[in-house]
Order: C-alpha cells, then sequence, then structure tokens
C-alpha cells in the first residue's frame, strides 16, 4: 500500500485504487468462502442462519475497526449490514430455509 500523500498524480492515484480494489476483491472472496464453511458448520450443529448477538458483534467490530483506521463508522456500517445480510441469505439457501 502506498502512502497517498506520495501519489503526485492522477494517473499514479487511479493505479494504486484499482491495485487496493483488487485486493478489497480477493478478501471479499475470501469473505464468501468462510461464509460457505459457516452455513456447513451451522447445518452441522442444527443452529440458524441469523444469530442476532453476532450480527451485532459484526457491525459492532465494523464500526471500531473504521474507527481505528481512520474512517467513517457510519459508512462502515452501512457496508458491513449490507455485506452481512448477504451473508445471512447465502447461508439460508445453503441451509435450504429460504
Amino acid at each position: 500500500m502506498r502512502d497517498p500523500a506520495t501519489l503526485s498524480d492522477m494517473t499514479e492515484l487511479r493505479v494504486e485504487i484499482d491495485r487496493t480494489d483488487a485486493e478489497l476483491s480477493a478478501l471479499l472472496a475470501h469473505r464468501a468462502q468462510l461464509i460457505s464453511r459457516a452455513a456447513e458448520l451451522k447445518a452441522a450443529n442444527g443452529w440458524p442462519a441469523r444469530i442476532d448477538a453476532r450480527v451485532d458483534e459484526v457491525i459492532a467490530n465494523a464500526r471500531a475497526n473504521a474507527a481505528r483506521d481512520g474512517w467513517d463508522p457510519a459508512l462502515a456500517e452501512y457496508i458491513w449490514t449490507e455485506l452481512v445480510e448477504w451473508s445471512i441469505r447465502r447461508e439460508e439457501t445453503a441451509l435450504g430455509r429460504e
């Protein structure tokens, strides 16, 4: 990751944005694989896709991580809420409980 202050023009900046987006996509793909595994483990344990305490914990973690990393916790909450809801729908489909 390059320090944004070292980027001298828009071409360099866009290259770094694209590189960062590619890294984010790879991380999100890994997270999706983790969600697939979570569905398998939940099925084996008879657990539901939605566990409200865990949803709250993930959202709180997202807000705290954003605050620690210097970006908007409200935006992190919005993004992670969408991500968590997508994950729950994916688990419900895998569990046959749509």
